[in-house]
C-alpha cells in the first residue's frame, strides 16, 4: 500500500486503507483514540470517541487501554496523563498548543493568588498542567457557572484564563467578587458581534448557537434582550451543549459560532438542518496540526509521548477530579 505516513495536510489520501491501517495499529498498541470536536473530519471518523474536553477527560480516566492517543491540543493530552498516570499518553504532534492556555503561566497564576489571599482559584480546563496545579478546581464552559456558584458567596474567586467565559459566568452567577484573567482564544475572539449580526440578518429564521469563549457571546445576549437578535433562538452553549441541542432542534438552519471543526459532528447529529459557521475562517491551526499523517506516524512510532512531572500532576489531579465530578457527562468545553 501507499506509505501514508508521508502525507501531510491537505490532499492526504484519507481512504479506507488509511483508516484500516490506523485501526490495525491501534489494536496492536492496545490504544484508544480520543478526538476533540475541532479535529478534521477524517480524524473524528476514525477515532474511538469524539467529544469535548470534559467528555474526553472522563473517557481517559475510565479507559482500560494501555495507550491513550489524544487527537487534540497539548493541554488536553496533559489532562489525560494527569488522570491516567499509569498509562502511556501520545499526541500525534506535540507542537499542537493553545493560544488560550498560553495566555497565563504558573508564575503569573501564583502572583495573582498572592494579590488575593484566600481567594478560590477556578481554572478553565484550557490551561497547562502547571497552571491547573495552582487551582482549587478546574471547570469547563458547561459547568463553570455551577462550580463558581458552589463557592461560598463571601469568598473571592479568581477565574482564569478566558475573559469571555469569565464574563459569561459573572453574568450567570451575579457575583461581584469574581475576578477574571484577561486571556482569550484567538479563534473564538475573532468571531465578532458584527459577523454574528450580519449572518443573522441574512438568515432571519436561523437559530444561533454561540460558544461562550466567543468575543460575540456577551453582546449577543444583550442584542437578544434588545430585540436586535432573536431572543428565543439565541443560545450560548458549550460544544457538548451544541451537540445535545442539535439533536432536538426543529430549525431548518443554525448559525454556529465556534471553531469550524464542530460542524462535522453537528451535521452528523442532524443532517436535515443546514449548519453554517458564523465565521468560516474560525479555524484553529493548532487543532489542524493533528493530520492523518501525524496520527498514523504516532501509532507506528509511539510519538509524541506526553509526560507530566509527578508532583505537578498530583496537585493538578485534585482540581481536575473535582471538575469531572461536576456537570453532566458530555456537556463540557
Amino acid at each position: 500500500m501507499t506509505d501514508l505516513a508521508e502525507g501531510s495536510g491537505d490532499g492526504f489520501p484519507t481512504d479506507e486503507h488509511w483508516a484500516a491501517e490506523v485501526r490495525r495499529l491501534a489494536g496492536e498498541r492496545d490504544a484508544v483514540i480520543l478526538a476533540h470536536n475541532y479535529q478534521v473530519p477524517e480524524i473524528q471518523d476514525v477515532a474511538d470517541h469524539v467529544g469535548d474536553s470534559l467528555a474526553l477527560s472522563r473517557l481517559a480516566a475510565a479507559s482500560t487501554a494501555g495507550t491513550i492517543v489524544f487527537a487534540g491540543v497539548y493541554f488536553m493530552a496533559e489532562t489525560a496523563k494527569i488522570l491516567a498516570p499509569d498509562r502511556t499518553v501520545l499526541i500525534p504532534d506535540a507542537r499542537a498548543g493553545c493560544s488560550l492556555a498560553d495566555s497565563i503561566t504558573a508564575e503569573q497564576a501564583r502572583a495573582w493568588k498572592a494579590e488575593h489571599p484566600g481567594a478560590a482559584v477556578v481554572a478553565y480546563v484550557n490551561t497547562s498542567a502547571e497552571v491547573k496545579a495552582e487551582a482549587d478546581v478546574c471547570c469547563t464552559s458547561a459547568n463553570a457557572a455551577e462550580i463558581v456558584a458552589s463557592i461560598p458567596p463571601e469568598r473571592e474567586v479568581l477565574f482564569l484564563p478566558d475573559q469571555f467565559l469569565g464574563a459569561h459566568v459573572r453574568r450567570q452567577t451575579g457575583r461581584d467578587n469574581l475576578h477574571v484573567w484577561l486571556g482569550e482564544c484567538h479563534v473564538h475572539a475573532g468571531i465578532s458581534p458584527a459577523d454574528l449580526r450580519r449572518k443573522a440578518e441574512a438568515d432571519a429564521g436561523a437559530e444561533l448557537f454561540i460558544h461562550p469563549e466567543c468575543g460575540c457571546a456577551t453582546p449577543a445576549l444583550w442584542q437578544a434582550g434588545t430585540g436586535d437578535l432573536p431572543a428565543g433562538r439565541t443560545r450560548v452553549l458549550s460544544t457538548g451543549g451544541m451537540l445535545a441541542a442539535a439533536r432536538n432542534t426543529r430549525a431548518s438552519s443554525v448559525l454556529v459560532a465556534t471553531e469550524t471543526g464542530m460542524l462535522h459532528q453537528l451535521r452528523q447529529a442532524n443532517p436535515a438542518v443546514r449548519w453554517e459557521p458564523v465565521n468560516p475562517d474560525a479555524v484553529c491551526r493548532f487543532m489542524k496540526m493533528i493530520t492523518p499523517a501525524a496520527l498514523l506516524r504516532c501509532l507506528r512510532e509511539g510519538t509524541d509521548e506526553v509526560r507530566v512531572d509527578p508532583g505537578v500532576a498530583a496537585r493538578a489531579r485534585r482540581a481536575v477530579t473535582a471538575m469531572i465530578g461536576a456537570g453532566e457527562p458530555g456537556a463540557g468545553e
